[in-house]
């Protein structure tokens, strides 16, 4: 009796329906962000692994200024900074009224996560061995075949468990979307407990949720890595023989390369030679 008065689960088990009912909401904001900072995140990588002048200057400051600021901060200046930048472009106030709340939570969500999804792709496509994009090149093939057979494939792996974290991470993020008046599961938990002042059961019964999205996001995340996994080692001890071409190929073109400077060598030596011999006989 004493135990109840403390702590209730079935007061726990109670509120799961009523939670539950906002985890579409929870959901939404977590994929959706994660879209935007994916496309954000590529642009901001290929800006960086390609030096682009002035973008890359740009790049390495919004980083800074995203990185260095808290979620929460980032949500509030996109719900009140937004309509304020819409009303200096002409933009109505009835019109701006009408905006679903939801947007803004989307843009600074998907805005704040972008900078470390950039870090994710961008170390992902310098993890590509350079040995085989040159030796693809040697073979003939085309950029774009180049691409889709060895740059994704070899980037994904590298890239996917470090992009789950992120979606896993973004899942927990949107705790925050109450700063822009959104109500998913964090804000119905507090709804909820507002209304017995029994905060804790409230508060368990969310991180028992978000506990298991986590849980069978790590199980999917396993499935995929075994999925897209680039083994160097396929049944047994057999080699793989995709790799081992490309090394072979590799391998051809390095000594053809030590023949040609060996040739070009011994051509100088030869040439030496001959003018040595004809200065000898001049004097």
């Amino acid at each position: 009796m004493i135990l109840s008065s403390i702590f209730d689960w079935d007061r726990v088990w109670g509120q799961m329906p009523e939670l539950l009912s906002k985890l579409p909401i929870t959901l939404e904001l977590a994929l959706v962000a994660m879209l935007i900072s994916l496309v954000l995140g590529l642009l901001l990588a290929i800006v960086r692994i390609k030096k682009i002048i002035v973008l890359e200057q740009l790049a390495k400051i919004f980083l800074s200024v995203i990185r260095g600021t808290p979620m929460i901060i980032q949500l509030y200046v996109a719900y009140y900074g937004v309509p304020i930048i819409l009303q200096a472009f002409g933009a109505d106030n009835s019109v701006i009224r009408e905006i679903p709340k939801i947007l803004y939570a989307f843009l600074a969500l998907g805005v704040y996560q972008s900078a470390f999804t950039s870090e994710t792709i961008r170390a992902a496509f310098i993890s590509v061995n350079k040995g085989e994009i040159e030796a693809a090149h040697a073979m003939g093939m085309s950029y774009p075949q180049i691409l889709f057979k060895i740059i994704i494939p070899e980037a994904a792996e590298v890239a996917v468990p470090g992009l789950v974290n992120s979606l896993i991470g973004l899942i927990k993020g949107t705790s925050l979307a109450f700063a822009c008046g959104v109500i998913e599961i964090t804000a119905q938990a507090q709804i909820i407990s507002g209304r017995s002042y029994r905060y804790l059961e409230g508060y368990v019964a969310l991180a028992i949720i978000y506990w298991v999205i986590t849980f069978i996001i790590e199980q999917l995340l396993k499935i995929l890595e075994k999925k897209i996994s680039i083994p160097d080692q396929v049944d047994g001890n057999k080699p793989n023989k995709f790799k081992q071409f490309f090394i072979k190929v590799l391998r051809k073109k390095q000594i053809e390369a030590e023949i040609l400077n060996e040739s070009k060598t011994d051509d100088d030596l030869e040439l030496n030679e001959n003018i040595n011999t004809k200065e000898g006989v001049l004097e």
